[in-house]
């Protein structure tokens, strides 16, 4: 099954990118890392002949994999191209979840809590430069505190 996994992992990432790094992982499978997209795919036997769990997700800053975002069993004994073509699903899924959410949001982050943006998805809150009652609160505390300290060592003691 290795074998196998290992021509159909070649074929693909020969189809897929122009600069990939095809190597074994320890449960048996094939994994092809797409370092210039920050992406990678996986295929895994799943024990039933002719068939195997492709898996796809992102690379971190330090070159690790982060999870799996999509998975999915597929058929080796179609051709490379329709194994391309689910690739390629697989990796817009994972590229559309690392993005950034605007402040609509995507269907899928708005279901939470009866249509509300779920905390994750929210847009930040603006941040301006606007200095709130607590921060002035303690700058009058902290100059109250230096003319008190001034007055007594300038003009207390009548020096």
């Amino acid at each position: 099954m290795y074998a196998q996994l290992r021509e159909t992992a070649d074929e693909l990432a020969g189809v897929l990118w122009r600069e990939r790094t095809v190597y074994r992982e320890r449960g048996g499978g094939v994994v092809i890392r797409g370092e210039h997209v920050g992406r990678w795919i996986s295929l895994a036997p799943t024990g039933g002949k002719d068939r195997a769990l492709l898996r796809a997700g992102r690379l971190l800053d330090g070159g690790t994999t982060a999870p799996a975002r999509t998975e999915v069993v597929v058929d080796l004994t179609v051709g490379t191209a329709e194994l391309a073509a689910v690739c390629r699903r697989l990796l817009a899924e994972v590229a559309a979840a690392a993005e950034p959410v605007g402040e609509t949001g995507t269907g899928r982050e708005r279901r939470r809590r009866g249509g509300r943006l779920a905390p994750s998805a929210r847009p930040a809150a603006p941040q301006g430069r606007h200095t709130s009652p607590g921060s002035w609160f303690v700058l009058l505390c902290v100059a109250g505190v230096l003319g008190v300290w001034l007055y007594g060592l300038f003009g207390g003691y009548g020096y």
